[in-house]
């Protein structure tokens, strides 16, 4: 996982660069999920694979497939990815772009997984706190799952705040196991 990222890092700083000095993130972004999405693709990905296939027919197979959601400059950045052989990076690109956009745009995407629906004022005072922990905007997003029988996980970034009851029976039966 380490060796694409490093692969992709380049092409992901150059786009970002690109897409910043002519503030057009929001249109890289959704051009680098489509592409990502297609390049995810179990039939595409056997097309990709293709040996006989010329790196230049990729491009233009995989452009076609995104149609008018990709404009000149994805279609060109796609060629370049495929005459380095490198079109099975767009999801790792993709993941790069956004985690520097979202540097950027000093905003972290949030994940609540709770036992129950959180109401707005739940949310709001969530929300609040974490921007005060870790200084960005907070996009949040919530889901309910059941099987935590109470409380919440919070995954924000690289961060996971395991405050389920799940997860703190689980560390209970842990600690008596060891001792």
């Amino acid at each position: 996982m380490a060796e694409l990222a490093t692969l992709a890092r380049p092409y992901a700083n150059a786009v970002f660069d690109v897409a910043k000095a002519d503030n057009e993130l929001d249109l890289w972004s959704r051009m680098l999920i489509l592409l990502a999405g297609a390049a995810k693709n179990e039939t595409v990905q056997t097309l990709l694979a293709d040996p006989e296939m010329e790196e230049e027919q990729k491009a233009y197979r995989l452009s076609a497939i995104c149609g008018d959601d990709l404009n000149d400059r994805g279609r060109r950045f796609v060629q370049v990815l495929a005459a380095n052989k490198r079109l099975a990076l767009l999801p790792e690109v993709s993941g790069i772009f956004e985690a520097l956009r979202a540097e950027e745009q000093s905003t972290l995407d949030v994940r609540v997984t709770s036992a129950y629906a959180l109401s707005d004022a739940e949310a709001e005072r969530l929300k609040t706190a974490l921007t005060r922990r870790f200084q960005r905007e907070i996009n949040l997003s919530s889901e309910v799952d059941a099987s935590l029988i109470g409380g919440a996980v919070i995954r924000a970034g690289d961060t996971v705040i395991d405050g389920s009851v799940r997860g703190k029976l689980s560390k209970l039966a842990e600690n008596i196991q060891r001792t």
